[in-house]
């Protein structure tokens, strides 16, 4: 890994910026790609920071043109399920059409390995709630759609080319490195463990629960969440693989277990040892009751060990962030 080079996209973001970290500690070269809609250049603590977009097929190419980049790694997307649902045309254009102008450019410059940013949201309602890689795919709004679309664009250029890939599906995540001053930044991000430590740190008045109907055991939906740190070490591994000659794979990142809303803001309570002002709402558009990951070909394929699958340790980790926010 020391002294290859990398176009990181979305670099500057939550997800981005913890595996430009983890790269960069161990000596890799970094381009940062990154439009700083919803991304920050404080988070970026190595390599060298690019402004610019993805629809900018000039700026692409001369990126390309300029550096040997021995893999190209795409967390640059629009993420929010309920705006996609309203929006779907920018989905459409900034996930998938963008992903396009990328993948022409790894075609046209000769750059043949990849590791796309993608999501468990291609799996849709999950008739049982828990999802292996050969699960169906059925995704239920815009936003899983057009990642789904990336994931078939990358398995054509894979076929077509010299070209391999490492998809990695995310389940919800979570968590912050506070000792590197890395987590979520974003004030207005739609993560719900930042949005509940929002509230517990004083910044919010009041917590949402979208929804109290669905088929679960409380009610609420439940979710696999995994520690950001946990998946930049996925990432790490995953590119490894490829640069070892690994062959195209799809892999569920998450740790085969899922916490309801309320267990989750029971979790952040417990934290700060006091309750906070709860307000029920009717459910948001897009979501699906259960979505938990099977992650055994993960921990196959690339030896993937998880180190902080504690959910009161990830929400420590995010509440710690949140207090040193300014």
């Amino acid at each position: 890994m020391n002294q290859k080079k990398f176009l990181v996209t979305g670099g500057a973001g939550y997800i981005g910026s913890h595996i430009v970290k983890h790269l960069g500690a161990i000596g890799a070269k970094l381009i940062i790609l990154d439009n700083l809609s919803t991304g920050y250049e404080k988070s970026v603590l190595f390599g060298e920071l690019i402004k610019g977009d993805l629809s900018d097929r000039s700026l692409l190419e001369s990126l390309f043109q300029n550096h040997r980049f021995d893999a190209v790694l795409h967390f640059a997307g629009s993420i929010v399920v309920p705006e996609s649902v309203l929006k779907p045309n920018l989905y459409y254009e900034n996930n998938t059409e963008n992903s396009l102008n990328l993948l022409r450019c790894c075609e046209k410059f000769g750059v043949k390995n990849f590791i796309f940013s993608s999501t468990a949201a291609v799996y849709g309602l999950a008739e049982s709630g828990s999802c292996h890689e050969k699960s169906p795919l059925a995704p239920i709004n815009p936003y899983g759609r057009s990642k789904l679309m990336v994931e078939w664009m990358l398995e054509d250029f894979a076929r077509a080319n010299n070209f391999n890939y490492v998809a990695l599906r995310y389940f919800n995540v979570a968590g912050a490195d506070y000792k590197s001053k890395l987590g979520q930044f974003n004030p207005k991000a739609t993560h719900l463990i930042k949005i509940a430590c929002q509230v517990a740190t004083g910044k919010s008045q009041q917590m949402e629960i979208y929804g109290t109907d669905y088929n679960t055991p409380d009610g609420t939906c439940i979710r696999d969440y995994i520690h950001v740190d946990d998946l930049a070490d996925a990432h790490v591994l995953a590119l490894k693989y490829l640069l070892d000659g690994g062959k195209s794979q799809v892999l569920n990142c998450g740790y085969n277990k899922g916490f309801s809303v309320r267990e989750v803001l029971g979790a952040v309570q417990e934290i700060i040892q006091k309750p906070f002002r709860i307000v029920e709402s009717k459910r948001r558009l897009g979501d699906s009751p259960k979505l938990v990951a099977e992650s055994a070909k993960i921990r196959e394929v690339l030896n993937w060990k998880p180190q902080k699958e504690n959910l009161l340790d990830i929400v420590r980790s995010a509440y710690q962030f949140e207090q040193n926010l300014t």
